[in-house]
């Protein structure tokens, strides 16, 4: 992986508590980049309107759009909750197999092994030639 120098913030007595996140910014997707560095060139005008930015307004940006995301997944989340309690069939199939776990923890479970048959759904359906170059390109 390539890494890029990042500005750090300025040390407020925290610094060591932060140290291992610090690495994360640090590591750079080569794919990602590519991504990246094609929706500048085909998006001039927004990658102009985005380095303009106020620090402040960009990170609140990034903020909103992770609020966003942890929104649409409780969405999803609870519409698969909904699917299973409004099927008596799939319900009873969930409680036999989780008869075992704590109660408190029995849709946190249900929701994760809902998202795996999905993952595993989506993949399976995807050509093998794309999953083959899928699997090369994060080796590099």
């Amino acid at each position: 992986m390539n890494t890029t120098k990042v500005r750090t913030p300025p040390s407020n007595g925290a610094a060591e508590a932060d140290a291992p996140n610090e690495n994360r910014y640090r590591r750079t997707n080569p794919e990602a980049e590519a991504k990246i560095n094609d929706w500048i060139k085909s998006n001039a005008r927004n990658w102009e309107y985005i380095q303009a930015m106020p620090r402040d307004r960009l990170e609140r940006t990034v903020v909103l759009n992770e609020i966003r995301q942890l929104e649409r997944r409780q969405y999803v989340d609870t519409g698969v909750l909904q699917n299973i309690k409004n099927n008596p069939d799939l319900k009873a199939a969930y409680d036999l197999l989780l008869k075992d776990v704590p109660e408190d923890k029995r849709d946190e479970v249900i929701v994760s092994m809902e998202r795996e048959k999905w993952l595993n759904k989506k993949t399976q359906s995807q050509p093998q030639v794309q999953s083959q170059t899928r699997r090369e390109g994060v080796r590099v």
